[in-house]
């Protein structure tokens, strides 16, 4: 088996909304996501010959996907009153709203799911939010 890791980061802040502790304030994280794919086949022929799938074109999708979430805030669908999104959205701020809380656990099978979704065989998907402190997620097999 063959597998492929490539990362990539942005720069976004969120809160936990009914947290008890300092997470239910807004914050701001480094996120990085390290992406994971794999195969026991290789190309055989043609310019990609001998490569599961070319770098760059792998190192294009989880950067676009990280691109899409920098410098935002990511809320959790119903998590803020309406007039507070239309005040921030108003000022010109770039929301996001998802329909899960804004964990690292749930942002690694988001990003499993997107990136399964372009057509990549993901293995894994690890979503750093601190230097230290990650999540991962892969299916079961």
């Amino acid at each position: 088996m063959y597998s492929l890791k490539t990362t990539a980061a942005f720069d976004s802040a969120h809160f936990l909304k009914d947290y008890n502790g300092k997470c239910a304030n807004i914050h701001g994280h480094r996120w990085q996501i390290e992406a994971e794919i794999g195969g026991s086949d290789l190309q055989p022929d043609g310019d990609k010959r001998g490569m599961l799938i070319d770098f760059g074109d792998f190192k294009a999708f989880v950067k676009q996907l990280a691109d899409s979430y920098d410098h935002a805030l990511i809320i959790e669908k119903d998590s803020l009153r309406a007039a507070t999104k239309r005040a921030l959205t108003e000022d010109g701020f770039k929301l996001i709203e998802v329909p899960y809380r804004p964990t690292a656990e749930n942002f690694a099978k988001h990003f499993f799911d997107l990136l399964k979704a372009q057509g990549l065989p993901v293995q894994s998907v690890t979503v750093y939010e601190t230097p230290n402190n990650c999540a991962c997620y892969r299916e079961d097999n």
